[in-house]
């Protein structure tokens, strides 16, 4: 019985076996095709077959992990889970093609020499990304759920793959520099989903701000009129950043100890604080205080609020600039007589 990858080769006008047992190229038009021989096309199915089952591998991993993770979807036990099972296919898919086509080690050599001399020269963008990919797990530079800076984007990792991080975008505080990009004066999310490369962990640093430290200092200044009760302004904010803010009371001993022990903080530094600073104008006072990765701006928004009735109702003047333009009437001339 005829082989059926012989009949294919035939088929296409292959050349028949050769005197000393070697198989020649199948030829189509009269064009020999180099390396289109009865065991390369062996070599082929038996690839495409090994491609099949390693997929197949994978979503019946997938699957199994469905059964564990259950309602945790979107956790980061998920994330970490698929990127396992995606590694894993990946280094069975290699080492399984390789084996396949380099069944001599010295011909895979150099195989592998001038292909990666190749791919190098020409997707190294690519090889950055996937090795920032790397470097991004092993130095656990950010996680899924992370609040980062990275290649000018600010916002939560959403996703993480081998050549890309995307970011739900957020936009950035008044005190910050303007971004004519965002419309959100904020540290609040703006709906849009960038997508960056990894390899902006080489080229520039990456902000993570709830990495291990999962809190932010901010402040905010009160423009407080001259010859105001200057005492009475300062408590009234301090009343208010305490009310709103996170104290070392509301901490708890046991984080207020892991924040002493780990990053070296003082207690003293995590209840808020007023400082004055003389301007040409007003007297500014800027209150300094400790609040979550997440909820800035709602801190903020309680301060503003519970700060300006207690000004008013202190009969404290908070000061602007203004501009008083006068209006000049021409004075009218009496009638001359003739």
């Amino acid at each position: 019985m005829q082989d059926p990858f012989s009949a294919l080769a035939n088929s296409a006008g292959a050349a028949p076996v050769a005197a000393h047992g070697q198989v020649q190229g199948a030829k189509i038009f009269g064009v020999t095709l180099i390396g289109a021989t009865q065991h390369n096309w062996h070599k082929l199915l038996l690839t495409l077959a090994f491609i099949a089952v390693a997929w197949v591998i994978a979503w019946i991993l997938r699957q199994i992990l469905k059964l564990f993770i259950g309602s945790r979807s979107g956790t980061r036990f998920q994330f970490w889970a698929k990127q396992g099972v995606s590694l894993i296919v990946a280094g069975i898919l290699i080492l399984g093609v390789m084996s396949i086509w380099f069944d001599s080690p010295a011909r895979l050599a150099s195989v592998l020499g001038l292909i990666g001399a190749g791919i190098a020269f020409a997707l190294q963008r690519v090889i950055t990304a996937v090795a920032g990919y790397f470097v991004i797990l092993r130095g656990k530079t950010f996680n899924v759920g992370d609040r980062i800076l990275m290649g000018g984007v600010r916002g939560d990792v959403i996703g993480l793959t081998f050549m890309q991080t995307r970011i739900m975008e957020m936009g950035q505080s008044p005190r910050e520099k303007d971004d004519k990009d965002s419309w959100v004066y904020s540290r609040q999310f703006t709906g849009r989903i960038v997508t960056v490369t990894n390899d902006k962990v080489f080229d520039c640093p990456v902000y993570n701000y709830t990495h291990e430290f999962a809190y932010l200092w901010d402040e905010m200044s009160f423009p407080v009129h001259f010859h105001q009760d200057f005492k009475k302004a300062e408590q009234i904010i301090l009343e208010a950043a305490n009310a709103q803010a996170k104290t070392a009371k509301m901490l708890g001993k046991d984080e207020v100890k892991r924040l002493e022990d780990r990053f070296g903080i003082d207690a003293g530094e995590i209840d808020p604080r007023v400082f004055w600073r003389v301007t040409e104008d007003w007297l500014e006072m800027t209150v300094r205080f400790l609040g979550p990765d997440h909820g800035i701006r709602h801190i903020k928004d309680g301060i503003t609020r519970q700060a300006l009735a207690g000004f008013e109702k202190a009969g404290i003047l908070i000061a602007a600039t203004r501009q008083e333009g006068v209006t000049l009437q021409p004075k009218r001339r009496p009638p001359t007589r003739g």
